[in-house]
């Protein structure tokens, strides 16, 4: 294999997700270096009613080029734990699994527009400059939370 690179992943979950959060970061494991794991934030459910989120971002370093990551990691763990990918982007779910980042680069750029995705990303990169907003993560904290309901549920998901 290639050289490693570094990941900064979302992870949300709205059916069971104590549990399910716990066993997505276990299967994370076994495909590389788990380095941080920000702490787990509720939020309600974007685009639908439905129980409320669970999320927590975290960096990992693997082998994998991005594309086969997303494919044979994150998507895989994702089916495995049935995520069924139907259409309706706000159906709950036992685990979503973002790529965010990739060695420095922001990915799927429509995500970081989300208290889910910045909340906890900020504790794992204060002072990342968000990549539309043009500030640092820290400094989006406080008008985040201000902007909609987002509160902090744990320190360190269950099982870390």
């Amino acid at each position: 294999m290639g050289r490693s690179h570094r990941y900064f992943l979302s992870l949300g979950s709205n059916i069971d997700p104590e549990a399910n959060l716990a066993h997505a970061i276990e299967q994370l494991r076994a495909h590389g270096e788990i380095e941080a794991v920000s702490g787990v934030w509720e939020s309600r459910a974007v685009g639908a009613s439905g129980p409320n989120f669970l999320n927590l971002c975290l960096s990992i370093i693997a082998p994998l080029e991005t594309d086969e990551f997303k494919i044979k990691v994150a998507r895989d763990i994702e089916t495995r734990m049935g995520r069924v990918r139907d259409g309706d982007r706000s159906a709950p779910r036992a685990i979503d699994i973002d790529i965010l980042m990739a060695d420095g680069t922001p990915l799927n750029i429509e995500r970081w527009s989300h208290p889910f995705v910045i909340m906890p990303l900020a504790e794992l990169l204060p002072d990342f400059v968000h990549p539309t907003r043009h500030r640092p993560l820290s400094a989006l904290v406080k008008e985040t939370r201000a902007e909609t309901w987002i509160v902090p549920r744990a320190k360190r998901p269950p099982a870390t």
